[in-house]
């Protein structure tokens, strides 16, 4: 039985391989976002980021990630217009507190050292398929990972139907990982 075990071991590590584990750090990291209201670009950022990152670039098929951020973090550099967007019609931060990243598979692009992340985004408990391209530089014995994405904001609720505000954004991510 034992050596049973051990065969299966041996065998599951050699198919699966191993996938080196990382934690997100939000010192070093860097979730924005771009928006136009009344027709003028409009940034912001969030921290709070926590997460788990599995990568191998030899074995993405052992490679998940799972993040999320505080969504009462949002920052544009205004202060009413941050507690604003923390209201109901907006993120709602008292009912979904936190931005929730979900990894259901990892593969390689035509590009070297490109990767693609697909996966769930969860806010305000609407969930979403999502998938970008992203890169990996190896940085201060983890990984930076660089990706960027575009969503609507009227398919996760954020905004009602206001109008001022453009439906689309542009989510640029720069997560830094570190080994556990």
């Amino acid at each position: 039985m034992k050596k049973c075990l051990i065969s299966l071991v041996i065998y599951l590590t050699s198919v699966f391989g191993y996938s080196q584990s990382f934690v997100a750090t939000d010192n070093g990291s860097k979730i924005q976002f771009k928006i136009k209201n009344l027709g003028i670009n409009v940034t912001g950022s969030f921290t709070g980021l926590q997460g788990v990152i599995s990568f191998d670039e030899k074995n993405l098929g052992g490679s998940s990630f799972e993040a999320s951020i505080d969504a009462n973090t949002i920052n544009t550099g205004i202060g009413a217009r941050n507690n604003h967007l923390r209201k109901e019609e907006y993120f709602d931060v008292k009912n979904f507190p936190r931005i929730r990243l979900v990894s259901t598979k990892v593969t390689a692009s035509n590009k070297a050292g490109t990767y693609f992340l697909f996966g769930k985004l969860t806010i305000r408990n609407t969930t979403r398929d999502i998938s970008f391209p992203f890169t990996a530089t190896p940085q201060d014995g983890g990984y930076l990972f660089n990706g960027e994405f575009k969503l609507n904001r009227r398919d996760y609720g954020v905004g009602g139907s206001s109008f001022t505000i453009s439906d689309n954004l542009t989510v640029n991510l720069a997560v830094l990982a570190k080994k556990q």
